[in-house]
């Protein structure tokens, strides 16, 4: 075990954890931050997605101890004072999404694309 200390949500967290511990079960089980899901476990769904100084993570197997020091945002982290972020207005008003599973990790995905290319053309979108 070690002590890591992490920034998420703009707010600063001490967590005694194993450093190979990946950041999603950190995040889900003692930040109680649940909106990053487990999926494939893989980095291929996208379910676990955060963002990391800006660029969009896959958090379920890379070890918490690669974050100490970045700026972590998870889904529940990007409105501001209990508004939703433009981002999930529009999957909210668009009816974006099916079960919600792995919702968290699109918003997540596009609020990085938006953030880097403020006009991204349809493959852009595709392949964020």
């Amino acid at each position: 075990m070690a002590r890591i200390t992490l920034e998420v949500n703009g707010a600063v967290h001490e967590v005694d954890a194993d450093p190979a511990t990946p950041l999603l079960l950190v995040l889900r089980n003692r930040l109680g931050l649940t909106g990053a899901k487990l999926g494939c476990g893989l980095e291929q769904c996208g379910a676990c997605a955060v963002l990391v100084d800006g660029e969009a993570t896959l958090s379920c197997v890379r070890a918490v101890s690669e974050f100490e020091g970045r700026r972590i945002v998870t889904v529940e982290g990007l409105g501001a004072e209990g508004e939703l972020s433009d981002v999930q207005r529009a999957f909210v008003m668009e009816g974006a999404a099916q079960c919600g599973y792995c919702t968290p990790g699109l918003v997540v995905a596009i609020t990085a694309l938006l953030e880097r290319r403020p006009k991204p053309d349809a493959a852009a979108i595709r392949e964020s």
